[in-house]
């Protein structure tokens, strides 16, 4: 089977034995010196002043959002505006921590938000206050105008980057248009600590409340700057109490030391790794452009397109199920573009009831799917890929011994 995930991590074998080799000879695995120093690794090869680790990404989704409504950024009832095709904790959190979710059609041809999608909702609902915008699959649309529309109306943009490591567009990383940016580093994403995930940002204030929000609401996380500083804000002055003080709402969503310590031994790989996907990318998207069968990606707005898996949308549902009959056959691990249209999904639908005005995001849901752009990938598979991705039907790549 040609599989969307081919393996644990990268250099797998070696990474197995250092991961063992750090564990035998470590004194703390909770939270600590490892975790550290991947965030600031991370935060340089980002881009970004600060990344705070997290236990996955999709508690970084969480934390983000809990941040900004402790730091009165948000307020709850507001309104945040998210992207329909996404993955259920981006919204689940600003549903559960008493935000009104509206969702924003994407394009057909990116995949993603644009400003006229965008536009069109706020044109609807002026008083939206936050865009919690996906860059889906290595994608993005016209993030620039976007980036300008919410400034223009002091709206909140955030990221989620978690399929978009390594994309750029006109010279800047995805993950770095908005105020803050989440990542995923799950099994299967571009870079594997098994579970994981990051929130980074430029600004020291959000900082410093994700840290405290990643654990419990105290401050043992902090910089001693930092300490000092909420220590006199809350007239907390006996260090035996400070370490139990619980200054604001939180969470446990630390992670662990064998997260940071995969972090930093996955991270050396990231350069080579995105490099190689965006050539597999860019022969698959060669083949997908010639086939009137799907809806074509535009990506030529992008220097770099980085992305875990390559999409395939279908003009139609009938035609799509002939292209997963043929995946399947030719023993191609698929799945459904992340969620699809999040407010088709069960928990949405029974909070909101339908709604009727997303048109591309329903297209995609129902002609969609996706396979792996894994830097695993042989020449006998990707030459199977590129076949089916023209339309033919093949056999399986499998070999079976003699």
């Amino acid at each position: 089977m040609i599989k969307l995930v081919p393996g644990l991590f990268h250099n797998e074998q070696q990474t197995k034995q250092e991961l063992c080799d750090f564990i035998l000879h470590t004194n703390q695995l909770s939270i600590g010196q490892q975790c550290s120093n991947f965030e600031q690794s991370f935060a340089a090869w980002q881009g970004r002043r600060h990344c705070v680790l997290f236990s996955s990404g999709s508690s970084a989704n969480l934390a983000l959002i809990q941040a900004l409504l402790n730091l009165q950024l948000l307020e709850r009832d507001h309104l945040v505006a998210f992207s329909a095709l996404t993955w259920a904790t981006n919204v689940m959190p600003i549903i559960q921590l008493g935000l009104e979710p509206i969702p924003v059609d994407v394009e057909l041809t990116t995949l993603n938000v644009s400003s006229q999608t965008f536009q069109s909702v706020l044109d609807q609902h002026p008083n939206i206050k936050m865009l919690f915008l996906t860059n889906l699959l290595g994608f993005c649309s016209d993030l620039e105008q976007i980036t300008s529309l919410c400034a223009e109306r002091n709206i909140l943009l955030i990221e989620d980057n978690c399929e978009s490591l390594g994309t750029e567009y006109l010279g800047r990383k995805l993950g770095n248009w908005g105020l803050a940016s989440t990542f995923s580093f799950f099994v299967g994403h571009h870079m594997s600590t098994i579970e994981g995930g990051a929130v980074c940002t430029d600004d020291p204030t959000l900082d410093r409340m994700l840290r405290l929000v990643r654990a419990h609401g105290w401050d043992r996380n902090l910089s001693d700057e930092d300490k000092v500083q909420i220590r006199q804000e809350f007239q907390v002055d006996d260090t035996f109490f400070a370490n139990f003080t619980f200054y604001t709402l939180g969470y446990n969503l630390r992670p662990t030391e064998i997260t940071g310590f995969l972090g930093s031994n996955q991270l050396r790989y990231l350069p080579q790794t995105i490099q190689l996907r965006h050539r597999q990318w860019q022969k698959f998207n060669a083949d997908l452009s010639r086939n009137p069968d799907l809806i074509h990606q535009t990506t030529s707005h992008l220097s770099l397109v980085s992305n875990f898996a390559v999409p395939i949308v279908c003009h139609t549902k009938t035609i799509a199920d002939q292209y997963i009959n043929r995946f399947k056959a030719a023993d191609v691990e698929i799945r459904p573009i992340l969620g699809g249209s999040i407010p088709e999904q069960p928990f949405y639908r029974q909070a909101y009831g339908e709604t009727k005005h997303l048109t591309n995001a329903r297209i995609i849901d129902q002609g969609g799917f996706y396979f792996g752009n894994n830097s695993g990938l042989t020449a006998m598979e990707i030459d199977l890929l590129h076949q089916l991705c023209l339309g033919q039907t093949v056999l399986s790549a499998v070999v079976m011994p003699v």
